[in-house]
């Protein structure tokens, strides 16, 4: 599969508003099928078919493959590099406006496997892990932001979507992905990162205040947690010093220093308290 070749043909057109780079390389490809695990009985969502390079190569391996895909002028390309599998689906719709119950429906226990743009990496992630739209998560993104994805706690990379990925499940870096890798080639070196969903990993009985909690304490990251907290929540300053010593935290801790365990147990220490989860 000659997929400039294809591309020539049908008259395609690189997107700057699509952020379009294509992974062409065949071992990559087959490497990150490799990284995201799939087996013969998975169903893989794929976001952003682009000119279905990934889509074929786990197509290979899949049981079945769902690829969304926002540009309506790769259709004649798709048709062409995916015409020999029987087992793909494209839907040509922004993954961003999907019905999110339909979603879950369908690719709760999907292997997620996207090349994605930097513009819209972590609004993706986000609607992924808040949704509980997949088992696992394997992502081509760019290597800056593979590390905040997988950084650890009290370094400059670490955040609030870290801290949400933390939350849920664990992350890790498979590999990274050179610039020239990609068609066109873009001004930065890329990754490979692979987000396993751990169910109950914390038992936390207030998800939703625990990742408002991580939200909050990265407003401003030179500012205490207290100073985020009681900001960013409307609290009592006194309510968040107490709960902050009830877990044992300093009251001059910074957000980035704290594990996604111990957002777990400020959150319950905050209900505790009388805050609504």
């Amino acid at each position: 599969m000659n997929v400039k070749d294809i591309l020539y043909q049908n008259g395609f057109s690189f997107s700057k508003r699509y952020g379009q780079n294509f992974l062409t390389d065949g071992n990559l490809l087959a490497a990150i099928v490799q990284d995201a695990g799939v087996g013969p009985d998975d169903l893989v969502l794929e976001i952003g078919a682009g000119a279905g390079t990934l889509t074929a190569a786990l197509a290979t391996v899949a049981d079945k493959v769902v690829a969304y895909e926002i540009d309506e002028r790769l259709r004649p390309v798709l048709a062409t590099t995916l015409g020999a599998f029987d087992n793909t689906e494209v839907i040509f719709e922004d993954f961003m406006r999907a019905d999110a119950a339909a979603l879950r429906q369908r690719f709760a226990h999907a292997k997620v496997v996207a090349n994605l743009p930097y513009y819209v990496t972590t609004p993706i992630l986000m609607r992924l892990l808040e949704e509980g739209i997949g088992d696992s998560i394997t992502i081509t993104v760019q290597k800056e932001v593979a590390d905040r994805l997988t950084a650890a706690p009290d370094t400059k990379e670490y955040g609030a979507i870290t801290v949400k990925i933390n939350l849920v499940g664990r992350a890790e870096m498979c590999r990274v992905v050179g610039r020239n890798m990609f068609y066109p080639v873009p001004n930065v070196d890329s990754a490979v990162v692979r987000i396993d969903r751990i169910p109950h990993q914390y038992d936390d009985p207030h998800p939703a205040l625990s990742a408002k909690l991580a939200r909050c304490a990265f407003a401003m990251r030179r500012k205490t947690l207290v100073n985020n907290l009681t900001m960013g929540l409307s609290l009592p300053r006194e309510t968040v010093e107490s709960a902050l010593v009830d877990v044992g935290l300093p009251l001059t801790v910074r957000g980035e220093t704290l594990s996604a365990a111990q957002y777990v147990a400020l959150a319950a220490a905050l209900v505790n308290r009388g805050v609504d989860a």
